[in-house]
């Protein structure tokens, strides 16, 4: 469903990587692993359609992704390494934003559902900018279920996250693989999943 064949990515007059290809089907998980600046968060935005690659090609269902546009966009969700949350916003507010953006309107109550899922239930009418850094975590990471997009892309997802927000985002991952879901993650820590996942290793140059 998700395929990158021969990837190449450079910036500036540095190759980050090349001959980076992969497969993800239903069900399937990728965590890609390497040193700073080895260039995972680079690969991830090539996947997502936000930069090119120097060669190679990103294909959706057997399609380049490069003329999918906004259909290929509702079927994905990303959680990048910033949480991209708006501080004068509430929680409810940024969840509820973040799914118009993306892959539909969802209400008031199933945004606080969310947030009870990941722990954040009393913070949800408070402006982001009055919570912890592992409280926007995890708001952060409730705007995952809401609208059920079948690709996730997951930067360094378990940063700021205390041993229960890690427990949580573990059993929200597994459950997205056990329907069917593709997960595609970036990550310095153990994921602590019981799904089986494929790693990528990106070594620096």
């Amino acid at each position: 469903m998700l395929a990158a064949s021969e990837l190449e990515c450079v910036r500036g007059e540095r190759r980050l990587f090349a001959g980076v290809s992969f497969t993800l089907g239903a069900g399937d998980g990728l965590v890609v692993h390497g040193a700073n600046g080895a260039g995972k968060t680079s690969l991830l935005r090539i996947v997502l359609g936000l930069a090119l690659p120097a060669s190679g090609e990103v294909t959706w269902t057997g399609r380049p992704i490069r003329g999918l546009g906004e259909a290929y966009r509702r079927d994905l969700v990303y959680c990048g390494h910033s949480n991209a949350l708006k501080d004068d916003l509430s929680a409810v507010e940024n969840v509820r934003a973040a799914a118009a953006l993306s892959r539909g309107r969802i209400t008031r109550e199933e945004a606080r559902a969310a947030l009870a899922r990941a722990g954040v239930a009393a913070e949800a009418d408070l402006p982001v900018r009055n919570l912890s850094q592992g409280q926007k975590r995890r708001t952060a990471l409730a705007r995952l279920a809401p609208g059920g997009a079948r690709l996730w892309v997951l930067d360094e997802p378990l940063s700021a996250l205390d041993a229960g927000g890690v427990e949580w985002l573990a059993g929200v991952l597994d459950a997205h693989l056990e329907r069917g879901g593709l997960a595609l993650v970036t990550s310095h820590q153990a994921l602590p999943v019981r799904a089986r996942l494929s790693t990528l290793q990106l070594g620096s140059r």
